[in-house]
């Protein structure tokens, strides 16, 4: 902190989801926080070794972005699984489902997805007030935790058509080196999945497009989808990285939040 009072957040917002009057959302990033050493900035990473006090300021921090109390920011213990949670009340922190999405068609409560390289995706339909948050790394991205999600907002009135999903921050193509058994069990499940690999200097490895892969999967659903474009591992200001911290075999990683609710 300083003088002046705490740093400001300073989410990405994407125009995908109109002028705010329906939803907010924020793909947040490092900035704005009060974590220290590996967990500068907003670590929200609850499973990190981070000092619990200051991951709840920085919880409590993005709570008041949305303009609601700390209880109402609700969450899942991720897995990497594709099951999604269908919610009508907060979450309680120490009560988070084992799963990595949630929907809602309740105002004022932020559904939120932690990340440090996976894909964050935001999901809304603004006219029937559905949203949506899911965590996609490559396993439930594969195993259509997508999909999924959209699934869950059309069982509780949402318009395929109306539905529009954000690919948040996350690792890019040039540095998420893969062995041949990952890029072999995407292409087993599609032939067309070849698409999203491309060969890297080491023999058998190759380089893997997830957030290419995430909004063609969203695209293929038959929704409108769109990505903000940063990289995780290369914006060392601004986002955490897992894969940068195994490359520097440091100890732990935080891990930021991509959120949305309903006004």
């Amino acid at each position: 902190m300083n003088e002046h009072g705490p740093p400001p957040l300073q989410p990405l917002i994407s125009k995908a989801f109109g002028d705010g009057r329906a939803v907010r959302h924020g793909f947040f990033t490092r900035a704005g926080g009060v974590s220290e050493g590996l967990y500068a900035g907003l670590n929200v990473g609850l499973g990190s070794a981070d000092d619990p006090d200051r991951v709840r300021e920085n919880r409590r921090r993005i709570a008041g972005w949305f303009g609601v109390g700390e209880t109402a920011l609700s969450g899942c213990h991720q897995v990497h699984s594709a099951d999604v949670i269908t919610i009508d009340a907060p979450i309680p922190l120490d009560s988070r489902p084992r799963a990595d999405a949630l929907v809602t068609a309740t105002s004022g409560i932020p559904i939120g997805v932690l990340t440090a390289d996976c894909a964050p995706v935001l999901f809304a339909d603004p006219v029937a007030r559905i949203i949506g948050a899911a965590h996609a790394g490559w396993k439930g991205a594969l195993t259509s935790v997508l999909d999924n999600t959209i699934g869950a907002m059309v069982a509780l009135g949402a318009d395929r058509a109306n539905i529009m999903a954000v690919v948040g921050p996350s690792i890019s193509r040039p540095n998420y080196e893969v062995g041949p058994e990952f890029a072999d069990r995407f292409i087993t499940a599609a032939p067309g999945n070849a698409r999203w690999f491309r060969p890297s200097d080491r023999s058998g490895h190759h380089l893997f497009d997830l957030t290419g892969y995430c909004v063609a999967r969203l695209q293929d659903a038959g929704i409108i989808a769109a990505m903000t474009g940063e990289c995780t591992y290369a914006d060392e200001a601004r986002f955490f990285s897992y894969r940068r911290t195994t490359h520097r075999g440091e100890p732990d990683y935080g891990r930021q939040m991509s959120a949305i609710m309903i006004v």
